[in-house]
């Protein structure tokens, strides 16, 4: 499914949109076991927090369902309304699995997921569970990729700044947030005896100066079209 241009508009200017699709509920517990059990058996790449595994990392590597969301037509059809028909998924920027508790400290203070509008992605979030203000549900500051002044968050005032104007997205499970990595988020703190899994994926359009392929950058869409000035006629 397409985005509507009004559902493009809405991403340029606030930096976000929730997708129209979704994943099956089936889809969603098929992807659940499989993170969960490579959690149970420490396939590494991890990151744990303290003597408990709190992130899968490599989920592209890992193969089976895991490539088979990051390449699905759930993401990559209204993907393509943003980033045109040629989609690289990006292997050293996310590509991970988050297991939230109560508690998880990992990406509780705002951030940027890149540094420059020059380079950025798109993230898309995948919501294994539901996700509300009770569990930590994802939180954005609409239209903060426009603004270079959020380039550095370690400012107390900007921290602030940033916070108060700061709003929460729940997500049903199986739901797909789409966010420009330029905007400043951070996920919420997770206040129940529950967990909140979530899948952080990272695309972007193939860079049309760059000849060499790039083995941190699979191409999941479409093709790499070359348009440098020194490409040979035809």
């Amino acid at each position: 499914m397409e985005l509507t241009p009004q559902e493009i508009q809405l991403f340029r200017h606030n930096g976000f949109i929730k997708f129209p699709t979704q994943l099956s509920k089936d889809h969603v517990e098929a992807l659940k076991a499989a993170a969960l059990k490579d959690m149970a058996e420490g396939v590494e790449p991890v990151a744990r927090q303290g003597d408990r595994i709190i992130r899968i990392s490599a989920v592209w590597q890992r193969g089976g369902i895991f490539r088979e969301t990051i390449t699905c037509d759930e993401i990559l059809n209204p993907l393509e309304s943003l980033l045109g028909s040629n989609i690289e998924f990006v292997l050293n920027r996310h590509n991970h699995i988050y297991l939230r508790d109560a508690g998880s400290t990992h990406s509780l203070e705002l951030h940027r997921d890149v540094g420059h509008w020059s380079r950025t992605i798109a993230t898309v979030l995948i919501y294994l569970e539901d996700t509300n203000l009770e569990n930590g549900c994802t939180r954005v500051v609409p239209g903060s990729h426009h603004l270079p002044a959020f380039a550095s968050l370690k400012d107390d005032t900007i921290q602030y700044i940033a916070a108060s104007q700061a709003i929460p997205l729940p997500m049903p499970a199986g739901g797909l947030l789409a966010i420009d990595s330029m905007i400043v988020h951070s996920a919420g703190v997770n206040r129940t005896d529950r967990t909140r899994m979530s899948m952080t994926l990272g695309y972007h359009s193939p860079d049309e100066l760059t000849w060499e392929e790039n083995p941190r950058r699979v191409l999941v869409r479409g093709e790499r079209p070359y348009r440098g000035n020194d490409k040979p006629r035809e």
